[in-house]
């Protein structure tokens, strides 16, 4: 046992980097042997079953093919919540994280009142399922195009303890009765952004692995889905309602621009914790 973390060390060292093989280490130490990573320790004499050793094997050959551990494990953890990850739905980022941060705080200065939320390609539901959560007088809706998607987000939200409505709905087509009749304090969305011709630069474990239908949008029209938001907005939201959506960094200025051309009043971006332009929030009332 107190060599496994030098074994896991050597296998994975030719692929990836000294730190994020430490991470990786702890999430399949923790994951194989149902313990916290610091409780090693306490049992360095703890001998390997053969059932463990297998089990370490098989991630560790999955690891040395690019495939990332979220959806080794078949988990993940986004907002302090665990949640259900496999590829159908993308891996949650912490970017994402800090947009639904900015809604929650947003929401707590102005006053806790109940609040009709959408969330647009909802993927595994980790947006929705935590304002749900951090928000539990208001209500929430979230959509997808993908059946497999919204199957993964009912079991989040389930295994998270909320009430979230799932709906399949393509925001590219009409919308359908269930969502036209209701109007929202806050639409949000972490929609495909990322051009065809930025592949190149991107890693295997993502290329390879994750839902390319919630990643790439047409090298002609990276502001696709955003500006289909905006149409959706200026009909459906409230009048002190609210649209908040995460941004390719890329193209975090022209989206801002795209809503107040599109008549939204007040336009704020904000950039994340690494200093790039990744989030806006668009209302059409001052």
């Amino acid at each position: 046992m107190q060599h496994l973390s030098e074994y896991i060390y050597n296998k994975l060292n030719p692929i990836y980097e000294k730190n994020e093989i430490r991470s990786l280490s702890q999430r399949i130490i923790e994951s194989v042997f149902k313990m916290k990573f610091h409780e090693i320790s306490l049992c360095k004499d703890k001998k390997i079953s053969s059932n463990e050793r297998r089990q370490i094997e098989d991630i560790l050959l999955k690891l040395q093919n690019h495939a990332p551990i979220q959806y080794i494990l078949g988990e993940t953890e986004f907002y302090g919540m665990p949640f259900i990850v496999n590829p159908t739905v993308l891996i949650p980022r912490p970017e994402t994280e800090e947009l639904v941060g900015w809604i929650i705080q947003n929401h707590r200065q102005n006053g806790s009142s109940p609040l009709q939320i959408l969330d647009i390609g909802t993927g595994s539901g980790c947006i929705a399922i935590s304002l749900a959560k951090h928000m539990p007088e208001s209500w929430v809706y979230a959509i997808d195009l993908s059946e497999k998607a919204l199957e993964t987000a009912k079991q989040n939200a389930l295994m998270n303890g909320v009430d979230v409505q799932f709906m399949r709905q393509d925001i590219l087509k009409p919308f359908s009765p269930d969502i036209l009749s209701l109007k929202w304090d806050i639409i949000v969305s972490n929609p495909p952004y990322v051009s065809f011709f930025e592949q190149k630069n991107m890693s295997r474990n993502v290329l390879d692995y994750e839902p390319h239908d919630a990643l790439f949008v047409p090298d002609d029209a990276p502001l696709l889905f955003y500006e289909q938001i905006a149409e959706s907005g200026i009909i459906h939201l409230k009048k002190d309602g609210a649209i908040y959506v995460e941004t390719s960094a890329l193209y975090g200025k022209e989206t801002a621009e795209m809503f107040r051309r599109k008549g939204y009043r007040h336009v704020e971006m904000r950039k994340d914790l690494s200093g790039r332009d990744r989030m806006v929030l668009a209302k059409i009332e001052p």
